[in-house]
């Protein structure tokens, strides 16, 4: 029988990586092909490296990766887009960093590729690069990755009682996956008050494409909202606090 396959070619974007030993780098990369993976890079931290300025994180990368009985290794990379513009401007970074962050937290090594999860990535980046409002690029993301992982929140029917949502404030149940109506949701702990304004932009990020979705102008009060309303669903369903939003409000402070 032929030898077994040593090496393979990946298309990914570099999530995040740690310093191992006195020169090498692990890095954690989205693939397209093999969705989330650890690889080393050997001497990535030397001074003379030709791999390190392809290896920082959110750029999109090709790899040539050998197998090994433990991490692939990297011997071949080259830069497809290393996303300068995000570089650039700390607001932007930290939009990018949340990107990451909030995919990274969702997926698991070797759990298999999902391409859509690859493409929103790379399309998210490069929309992050660009004039659109990065607000809204954000909170579209947000949405398509929810659905694409199967926790799509409820907008328009009562998550409690099934009921039509009526044009009056409502209430998010993070533990229910959805808007509770005022009857159902009248004296309930663990409730997060909705406004029918932010009801409103979360329904059009939900069912519009982005370009759709781009047009909405949003009050800074009604996308503080909004904002506060995800955070409590994503920190409810990870069971923990993302870091990033921290670092984009003092940024943004």
């Amino acid at each position: 029988m032929p030898d077994q396959i040593r090496s393979f070619r990946a298309e990914a974007v570099v999530l995040r990586h740690a310093n191992w030993g006195e020169a090498d780098r692990i890095l954690t990369i989205y693939t397209r092909d093999q969705g989330k993976i650890r690889v080393i890079a050997k001497g990535a931290r030397k001074i003379r490296s030709r791999k390190a300025g392809h290896l920082e994180p959110f750029t999109h990368i090709t790899l040539q990766l050998a197998k090994s009985r433990d991490l692939p290794i990297v011997t071949q990379v080259e830069t497809l887009d290393p996303y300068l513009p995000l570089r650039e401007d700390l607001i932007r970074t930290g939009y990018a960093a949340y990107v990451m962050e909030l995919l990274d937290r969702f997926t698991y090594e070797e759990e298999g590729p999902h391409p859509s999860l690859f493409h929103l990535l790379t399309d998210t980046l490069t929309r992050l690069c660009g004039q659109a409002e990065s607000w809204t690029i954000v909170r579209y993301y947000e949405m398509r990755l929810l659905d694409f992982l199967g926790f799509r929140p409820q907008l328009v029917e009562c998550a409690n009682c099934r009921a039509a949502i009526e044009p009056v404030d409502q209430y998010f149940s993070p533990s229910a996956g959805g808007i509770i109506c005022p009857k159902c949701g009248a004296g309930l702990p663990g409730l997060w008050p909705v406004s029918v304004e932010a009801l409103k932009y979360l329904r059009h990020f939900q069912r519009s494409n982005f370009n759709d979705a781009a047009r909405a102008k949003v009050a800074p009060e009604i996308q503080k909202e909004v904002e506060t309303l995800m955070q409590a669903y994503f920190t409810y369903l990870l069971e923990r606090s993302l870091n990033t939003p921290g670092f984009i409000k003092r940024m943004k402070s």
